[in-house]
């Protein structure tokens, strides 16, 4: 058994490690409220241009009327023999079980389309190292580098079979800048348009709330409905998680609950679907055609950011949880080996206490 001296080194450890992981814990709620409202923020203007793309496609014709085929290369179904998978996970860890579900249904829907190419793009530091390892065998091209050292980008494709890992898009969360998604939602418009894909999936944690999240696998690409998410495969937050976080959040202040600004969104929201469906003729500066030509790829970079946005709150969300689980588990181990130690040193001062009544009954 270890003696007094070790069990108080012991104790003074696990509290240090309970103050980082508390301030960790705080720092993590408050990004997490900043990353909440630039959420929130963004789905006025991403409801507003789906109206504005649904009051538009009811006044041209989207379909050529001799072949039957969608004129915008954004509408065109084909087969699916080459998919791209864009996996946001995020750039660093502590961050409980938030990655490995991301990457869980990454891996799960590939698996299930291994009878198909796919191209897996990775945004996200953690994201991009796991499948690194995971497929060393799969071509790899690394993105052309800007002047300050960072990734631009991704790099010349190399054709072949199986799964290929495209681009290195770290550190773009830790700076989300709605220039640095038009980058990469231009370059996935472009593949797509030139027939380089087939289809385009991102695999994401979808945030509402602290308490109300799931992690999806959401089809972008070909357009089939305007506003309608195409959630291809999900997985929800179970009640331990569900608790767990609220609690979290209850501690570190967080309400758990819809506020006015919310509220006031969804309002917006609401109006914003009526715009889209209204029976009134909009008189536009340029043509019906021509805005709605150069909206749409607006909007898969919409949805892109937005993604992006969810993930990041999500992140902090679920680090924020993590940390109050450590701190919690570093509060009831220091009970413990406070236990222990003054059951040790009560040990020791009664066997004390018997050798010097031994010694005195010994001389008398």
């Amino acid at each position: 058994m270890a003696n007094v001296l070790d069990l108080r080194r012991r104790i003074r450890s696990v509290k240090n490690t309970r103050q980082i992981t508390k301030a960790m814990k705080m720092v993590a709620a408050a990004k997490l409220r900043r990353a909440q409202e630039r959420a929130m923020q963004s789905r006025p203007y991403s409801a507003m241009l789906a109206s504005v793309l649904e009051s538009l496609k009811r006044r041209i014709d989207t379909y050529d009327p001799e072949t039957g085929d969608a004129w915008h290369p954004l509408l065109r179904t084909r087969e699916e023999k080459r998919v791209l998978v864009v996996v946001i996970s995020g750039e660093k860890g502590f961050a409980g079980a938030f990655n490995n579900n991301i990457l869980k249904a990454a891996t799960q829907f590939i698996d299930a389309n291994s009878d198909k190419q796919i191209d897996v793009e990775p945004i996200g530091r953690k994201a991009r190292d796991t499948y690194r390892r995971r497929y060393p065998a799969a071509s790899y091209t690394e993105a052309a580098k800007g002047e300050n050292g960072e990734a631009t980008g991704r790099g010349e494709r190399q054709r072949g079979t199986g799964i290929e890992l495209i681009g290195d898009h770290t550190g773009l969360l830790e700076k989300l800048n709605f220039d640095a998604v038009r980058e990469v939602g231009e370059d996935i418009v472009e593949r797509y348009a030139h027939e380089e894909i087939d289809a385009v999936y991102v695999v994401y944690n979808e945030f509402k709330s602290v308490i109300s999240q799931r992690v999806v696998v959401e089809k972008i690409l070909p357009i089939i409905a305007i506003g309608k998410p195409q959630i291809a495969q999900s997985e929800e937050m179970s009640a331990d998680e569900r608790a767990r976080a609220g609690e979290a959040a209850l501690t570190a202040g967080i309400s758990v609950q819809k506020g006015e600004a919310e509220a006031d969104i969804k309002e917006f929201e609401d109006e914003a679907k009526k715009f889209g469906t209204a029976d009134v003729d909009y008189i536009y500066e340029q043509s019906p055609r021509e805005i709605f030509n150069a909206i749409l790829p607006r909007y898969i970079t919409s949805q892109l950011y937005h993604a992006m946005l969810e993930s990041v709150a999500a992140e902090h969300a679920a680090r924020m949880t993590a940390m109050d689980a450590a701190t919690n588990n570093a509060s009831e181990m220091i009970d413990s080996l406070t236990l222990v130690m003054n059951r040790v040193r009560q040990a020791a001062i009664t066997k004390e206490i018997i050798e010097i009544v031994s010694g005195a009954a010994a001389l008398s």
